[in-house]
């Protein structure tokens, strides 16, 4: 039995560094994040599955498709309560973490420790991660968790509170996953429940995941509502490649004081993130501000084109987000109807501003960022000042 369960995990493996090999010839996928003052800027995916629970990929295989799309960090939070292939793999929920931690040495990559707590009735979803012992956290809800995902038909309370508990106890931090109707207990409409309340109270849940694969209004305002942290991610099962290949995965942007496991926590319980999804960046203000400031770098050229004085404005965009910006100000902007314009990857756009009679030393740009979210009904609105 012993001989026939490693011959099923050889044959597991081989496949597994064959989709490796594929999904290193894949394009790459790198993101050009600014720092913003004062902090660096890590790209995290905090959502991960692998054969481990439902996933279909090794756990060496998140380390080699996170360093292909240039991440800085990765949880590995395989589901705490499923086992999709218990004939091939012993259940232990750490293993993930020690195999992806081995296999990301001298990468450059942070692996973080972490489990999804998964019932399918109030608090839902929910990943910890900076966990110590993933196998500590008590599924006592389930009934059986080995090919099918099956709850006890009468769960108490205090079944579903454990793992959370326990998380606490580890010193977790714990965010709500991809909260939404499609397929929770559909007599229970509310999103963020009782239950949800009692454990934010006691300080467990901190964050919430806005993006999940994609963006998702109803989570951004429980973010806002209860000021949780922000999180993006990709939630993956199979190689993202496959899913983002025209663009780049969800990602959370941690602004850390340094490329650290420990300064990672602190940013995330300080709530310094940002998410990116598509060309859509979604932030609080504070670092939404410097984000997109970071990103910019500003050049004038005063000149007098036939008698008229004029300020010649060349703004370049460091970034890997193309940001689409409407700039208004006291003196009239030319050529850009409305003042609306995009700040293409790595390029340089020029503008100009016309009439300036009364040789300003100072010009306010008003600028406002459509593709930089800061609340579910605002935009990023700032300014830019230009020194003549």
């Amino acid at each position: 039995m012993k001989r026939s369960k490693n011959m099923n995990l050889l044959k597991l493996t081989i496949l597994t560094v064959f989709m490796v090999s594929v999904s290193i010839l894949s394009a790459q996928q790198m993101m050009d994040i600014p720092d913003i003052p004062g902090y660096i800027t890590l790209k995290c995916d905090f959502h991960l599955h692998t054969v481990y629970s439902d996933g279909s990929v090794w756990p060496n295989f998140r380390v080699n498709e996170a360093v292909r799309d240039g991440l800085d960090v990765i949880a590995m939070t395989d589901h705490i309560d499923f086992e999709a292939y218990p004939e091939f793999i012993e259940k232990d929920y750490n293993q993930p973490y020690e195999i992806a931690k081995k296999a990301a040495e001298s990468k450059g990559l942070i692996v973080i420790k972490g489990g999804e707590i998964s019932p399918r009735v109030s608090p839902y979803h929910n990943n910890a991660i900076f966990l110590k012992d993933v196998n500590k956290l008590p599924v006592d809800y389930m009934k059986e968790t080995q090919k099918k995902f099956v709850m006890k038909d009468n769960i108490k309370k205090e079944e579903l509170t454990a793992p959370f508990l326990e998380a606490q106890r580890q010193d977790a931090f714990v965010f709500y996953n991809h909260p939404g109707y499609s397929w929770w207990d559909k007599k229970d409409t509310a999103i963020f429940t009782t239950l949800h309340k009692e454990l934010y109270e006691k300080g467990i849940i901190k964050g919430v995941e806005v993006v999940n694969g994609r963006y998702n209004i109803i989570a951004h305002r429980i973010a806002e509502k209860y000021n949780l942290t922000l999180m993006g991610n990709s939630d993956a099962h199979a190689d993202v490649f496959y899913t983002y290949r025209n663009s780049h995965r969800p990602v959370t942007l941690v602004f850390a004081k340094e490329k650290t496991e420990e300064a990672v926590r602190e940013a995330l319980l300080a709530r310094r993130t940002a998410v990116y999804v598509d060309d859509v960046i979604i932030a609080r203000f504070a670092e939404a501000d410097a984000l997109f400031k970071a990103s910019l770098e500003t050049t004038l050229e005063k000149k007098v084109r036939n008698g008229e004085p004029i300020l010649s404005v060349t703004i370049s965009n460091k970034s890997d987000i193309p940001y689409s910006i409407r700039v208004k100000a006291e003196h009239n902007i030319e050529t850009y109807p409305l003042g609306m314009m995009t700040l293409e990857p790595h390029q340089p756009r020029t503008f100009i501003v016309k009439e300036l009679w009364e040789d300003p030393s100072l010009i306010e740009l008003n600028v406002e960022v459509y593709n930089i979210v800061v609340s579910p009904e605002q935009n990023l609105q700032t300014k830019i000042l230009l020194k003549l």
